[in-house]
């Protein structure tokens, strides 16, 4: 049994148009260019339905690291489909395949991080996130470290609170955000300020600004901060100092730019949290 009807390009294309809401996109102006049909893919290359060859320079969405077609990642997901293809993990209840991958994961990360939490997207991690270092003040008998501190500019998902915790002012018009306890500073971002500083030296600059900001708040008011952009060198070292400084829970948000936030020497010994995508 086919998986999709056989249909020619113009009418996924009108099919698209009539039932499909696409995130981040003027529908309006979709309905007269119409969508780029992508129907299948093959290691680095996706195909469109005129069988066009696109390099996939975007990993489907920074997301798909091992390439495309897979043979002994189909075969897995068949088995495991076959066998058990979902059971949940409230009620005290587990399943071998998501302990043995946390197992797994643990191996392979800095040894701070024993535990992992599994969710379905960068945005839904980011806010289990923010539920979690609320949480953990409160549980710790500190319910006033409620703010989080996050960067202008960054992108830490579309959900709520992951769109609250970025720093884009065109999605904080979508729906009243941020919510209440997220604030923002300038962004550590070298490459589009005037270069009169090295880029560690404005890194360290970047960092007194979260110091002068937990400052302006209060220690006792802000439970984390965030950050992205592929952070390294002096200021991810600045961040980690001033986070242990102040009892403050520092997060990486690491779905962009996961080969300079996961390097051991970069990230120090001990970060709070640290989300993959």
């Amino acid at each position: 049994m086919a998986v999709v009807a056989k249909r020619s390009r113009s009418e996924w294309q009108a099919l698209d148009c009539d039932h499909y809401l696409h995130p981040f996109t003027d529908h309006k102006d979709l309905r007269e260019k119409k969508s780029r049909i992508i129907t299948r893919a093959d290691g680095a290359y996706i195909y469109d339905a005129d069988d066009s060859e696109i390099l996939d320079g975007m990993s489907g969405l920074w997301c798909v690291n091992v390439g495309y077609g897979r043979e002994e990642l189909v075969e897995v997901a068949a088995k495991q489909l076959q066998e058990l293809p979902y059971y949940n993990s409230f009620f005290q209840c587990a399943h071998p395949p998501s302990i043995e991958l946390s197992r797994l994961l643990q191996e392979v990360s800095q040894s701070q991080f024993n535990k992992v939490f599994f969710t379905g997207s960068g945005s839904e991690s980011n806010d289990t996130v923010v539920r979690m270092v609320r949480h953990y003040w409160n549980i710790l008998g500190q319910p006033d470290k409620q703010i989080i501190v996050s960067r202008i500019n960054a992108y830490h998902g579309s959900t709520m609170a992951g769109a609250s915790l970025g720093g884009m002012k065109p999605m904080h018009r979508q729906g009243g955000l941020p919510i209440p306890d997220i604030v923002h500073i300038e962004q550590p971002y070298w490459f589009g300020s005037d270069h009169s500083l090295s880029p560690d030296e404005f890194g360290l600059v970047m960092a007194r600004e979260l110091e002068k900001k937990i400052e302006e708040l209060g220690i006792e008011k802000v439970a984390a901060s965030g950050a992205t952009y592929g952070l390294e060198g002096q200021i991810i070292t600045a961040l980690r100092s001033c986070a242990l400084k102040n009892s403050v829970a520092s997060g990486l948000n690491t779905a962009v730019c996961i080969p300079s936030n996961s390097n051991p020497h970069t990230l120090g010994e001990h970060p709070r949290r640290t989300k993959y995508s």
